[in-house]
């Protein structure tokens, strides 16, 4: 009886005690779904940190390899919106749903075997709490399932959303460089003084300590917005604007170095056409000198757009200062001479090429002078002494005074209607080009008195010799045909006294470069056009 008793008053002890321990059940359950839930959000702030800070091992997917420059088209880094941010997304709910699965698993079996294969108590105390332990736990999944989600969902929105805003910043910067490269009038492309191509974007070279890596496309876009990082580390400029151009410009033709300034300032490009031994070289050489000459009295500054420029001109200055005559241009296409002109706004690229005469005479060596295609002033240097018709219009004494080895042996109507038809098939628009009719060695002529009451300061009177004294109707009225405005002029590509170009070399500077900058006086002569 007394058995009976004990066990009734311990059972009623203990229907107490469990309908106690039902009133704080919830508050346990409660307790441990926060605090499982609370495990979970932390553990995904761990991966988040490790994902986009740490990148240590544990924080890495097989199945996402990080993005490598070795692995690009680019030796650059990706920018972070252009890949990388989605790889990390991705990486970061893999990892969040791998521990939110090991953790929910460990804690479940740590239950079970705390609070019912091994309690330290009686079961009759260990399986209740196990089991409001277990409703916290199934309670703290879902509800850290669902924050998880969100906060993954919210990642993604962020990504997305910033990938936007960066490609779209991406594009409004590149569609900004091609306004700028519009307004330049640079838009159909840059011109390589070296192979002549029309470059729509230089490929740039690193200049880091001994990296020297080639990228292609520099400009906004995978791999940076405003700079990116090369595989060396060195970040670089994406713009012109942001300071490109500071970056040593590759061709991506011929792997030659560009002009300085590529890009940065509009471009002149300048040919000079005409028969072997016309005088182009010469003539070329007494306009470089003209220029640097009027910048050293004041007028438009000049300085060289690269080291070749600078050398050769020290060499054509030495001799046109010597009154020697130099090399004939070789046949392989030579550099053009590139300078950069004015300051400011006015400050421009100017490219003089100088080909060889050779050139001209075959048609089919005629398609390498693809700079013809964005000139818009061309240069022609016609030798009056390649002309039958000054030989025969000379008396044998004028005949004797002038030196028949400096004539060139190619008539210049031969070498001006290939070089116009190889113009129009590069699709050179020379209805809206000028022509500079340089009239060679006048020296010569002058010397010998040949050209009589013709004014060499006139372009009317020059024509009027051309086609009086020399029978080049013909041509004088096929140029003007060709070409928007035609302009004659007598150029002697000699040095002076006190070290100065001859004369007439500035009124032919100021008209295809000028604008009346060198010479006010140059606009006095008269234009000829259709």
């Amino acid at each position: 009886m007394t058995e009976f008793i004990v066990y009734v008053l311990m059972g009623a002890l203990y229907i107490c005690a469990l309908i106690v321990f039902l009133a704080v059940a919830p508050t346990i359950a409660v307790l441990r779904a926060l605090g499982l839930t609370g495990q979970l959000l932390w553990l995904h702030g761990q991966v988040l940190v490790g994902v986009t800070h740490r990148r240590t091992p544990e924080y890495q997917h097989p199945s996402l390899p990080p993005y490598r420059p070795q692995n690009e088209p680019e030796p650059a880094y990706r920018q972070y919106f252009h890949g990388p941010a989605t790889r990390d997304l991705r990486t970061a709910c893999l990892l969040t749903a791998g521990r939110f699965r090991r953790t929910v698993a460990d804690s479940f079996s740590s239950t079970t075997v705390g609070y019912f294969g091994q309690p330290r108590s009686s079961r009759l105390a260990s399986v209740p709490v196990g089991l409001t332990l277990y409703t916290g736990l199934a309670l703290g999944a879902v509800l850290a399932a669902v924050l998880l989600a969100l906060l993954c969902l919210l990642h993604v929105v962020l990504v997305y959303v910033a990938q936007g805003v960066v490609r779209i910043t991406a594009g409004t910067l590149r569609a900004v460089d091609r306004a700028v490269l519009r307004a330049k009038n640079l838009h159909h492309g840059m011109v390589c003084p070296q192979c002549y191509e029309l470059v729509e974007y230089p490929v740039y070279e690193c200049p880091g300590d001994g990296c020297r890596r080639r990228h292609q496309d520099i400009r906004p876009g995978r791999y940076g917005v405003l700079k990116r990082r090369c595989a060396c580390g060195h970040k670089l400029p994406t713009l012109i604007l942001t300071g490109s151009h500071r970056l040593q410009g590759i061709c991506p033709y011929c792997a030659s170095a560009m002009s300085d300034s590529t890009g940065l300032v509009p471009e002149t490009v300048l040919p000079m056409v005409g028969g072997t031994a016309a005088g182009k070289t010469q003539l070329m050489a007494a306009i470089l000198m003209t220029l640097f000459d009027a910048a050293g009295r004041g007028g438009p500054p000049a300085g060289f757009a690269d080291r070749d420029t600078a050398a050769r001109y020290e060499v054509l200055r030495e001799i046109l200062r010597i009154r020697g005559n130099p090399l004939g241009t070789p046949r392989a296409l030579p550099a053009a001479h590139s300078l950069l002109l004015g300051k400011g706004r006015s400050r421009r690229l100017v490219h003089i090429f100088d080909t060889a005469g050779e050139r001209f005479v075959n048609l089919e060596d005629t398609d390498a002078l693809r700079y013809a295609r964005t000139a818009r002033t061309f240069v022609f240097v016609l030798d009056p002494l390649s002309v039958a018709a000054f030989w025969q219009g000379l008396s044998p004494e004028q005949q004797a005074g002038v030196d028949r080895t400096l004539a060139s042996p190619v008539d210049p109507e031969h070498i001006f209607n290939q070089s116009t038809q190889t113009m129009k098939r590069m699709n050179g628009d020379l209805a809206q080009s000028r022509l500079a009719v340089a009239v060679s060695k006048y020296d010569v002529l002058s010397r010998q008195r040949l050209l009589g009451e013709h004014r060499p300061d006139d372009s009317g009177s020059t024509r009027a010799w051309l086609v009086g004294e020399l029978g080049l109707g013909n041509l004088a009225r096929a140029m003007e045909n060709e070409f928007r405005e035609v302009r004659f002029f007598f150029t002697a590509a000699v040095i002076g006294g006190e070290e100065q170009v001859d004369d007439s070399i500035v009124p032919l500077v100021d008209w295809c470069l000028g604008s009346g900058r060198y010479d006010p006086s140059a606009s006095a002569g008269r234009a000829s056009g259709r």
